[in-house]
């Protein structure tokens, strides 16, 4: 009767062990539904309303026009301008963050002693947790007089005081990604480096780095899409201008402070002007979607590299 009891017990635990698990799947296979679900209804809500501008617009107009003034007479729908800004400032950040970002990495991963590195990472890290909108006011209360006192021709607004703010806020980016990538790499890689002789400085750039390549370039990747989708620094720091210029010191418009511009509800609701938000969200979507797949193809090429 005792061993009957027994393993009536075990039965009943194992049973509510089973339904346990069932039910943590069940949880857990809603919220991936659900993140699914979501990321459907954004692509859905912005192609609805792209149709409705899309049919007031001609869409070569639009993806081939060099002048966006949609919001003043005579209205003009070419997107190349903001996209234009949207690059620049990107790619002005990443000149920025890569450089300072990929030394940052080095320095914690192959010469820094364990008691500096518990120091420093974490407050690199903590770049990544200041909110944006503090970083537009440092650029433009800090950066751009500074900017003004070297170059005197640099506008209120600028592009340079927007690229250097935007490369700050993604240096822990690369810095972290890349710190990961190079700690990744086995240390008989480095062993083998300095039994042929080489130097701390050159198993770091010859072995180490070349080595860790498909992370380091995934950072840059994520750093980049991070930057194109930058909104309140942006905004603040590089004006709303919409200009094809190569000039980093004059004002202009990138699509994140375009959107930022219309959505303050000074636009009325069902206008063409109103529609052109979500031609331009979508843009920026997609590129942001392009870029952030392409990041995670190259991380998951480098785990499978060094697993």
């Amino acid at each position: 009767m005792k061993n009957f009891s027994l393993v009536t017990s075990q039965d009943r635990s194992y049973q509510l062990a089973i339904w346990e698990q069932r039910a943590i799947r069940v949880v857990l296979t809603a919220c991936a539904l659900l993140s699914v679900a979501i990321t459907i209804g954004i692509i859905v809500m912005l192609m609805v309303h792209c149709r409705y501008f899309f049919l007031e617009v001609p869409w070569p107009q639009f993806f081939f026009g060099t002048k966006w003034a949609p919001l003043f007479e005579p209205r003009h729908f070419g997107v190349l301008p903001i996209i234009w800004g949207t690059l620049l400032v990107s790619l002005g950040a990443c000149a920025i963050s890569i450089p300072f970002g990929l030394g940052i990495a080095l320095f914690l991963s192959e010469f820094a002693k364990p008691r500096t590195r518990s120091i420093f990472k974490p407050i690199i890290e903590l770049l990544a947790g200041i909110p944006s909108v503090v970083f537009g006011y440092f650029a433009l209360i800090t950066i751009t007089p500074a900017l003004k006192i070297i170059l005197p021709q640099t506008e209120v607004f600028n592009a340079l005081s927007a690229s250097i703010v935007v490369g700050i806020m993604t240096i822990p980016m690369i810095s972290s990604l890349s710190d990961d990538a190079f700690r990744s790499i086995p240390r008989s890689l480095r062993e083998a480096g300095y039994a042929m002789g080489a130097t701390s400085f050159e198993v770091s750039f010859q072995v180490v780095l070349p080595a860790a390549i498909s992370g380091v370039i995934a950072s840059i990747i994520l750093a980049f899409s991070r930057a194109i989708g930058e909104t309140m620094a942006v905004t603040l720091a590089a004006g709303a201008s919409p200009k094809l210029t190569l000039n980093f010191l004059e004002s202009i418009q990138t699509m994140t402070s375009y959107i930022v511009q219309v959505s303050m509800g000074d636009t009325p609701h069902g206008s063409v002007e109103y529609y052109s938000l979500f031609a331009v969200a979508a843009i920026l979507f997609f590129i942001t979607l392009f870029f952030n797949i392409f990041a995670d193809f190259v991380l998951r090429k480098t785990r499978i590299s060094y697993i």
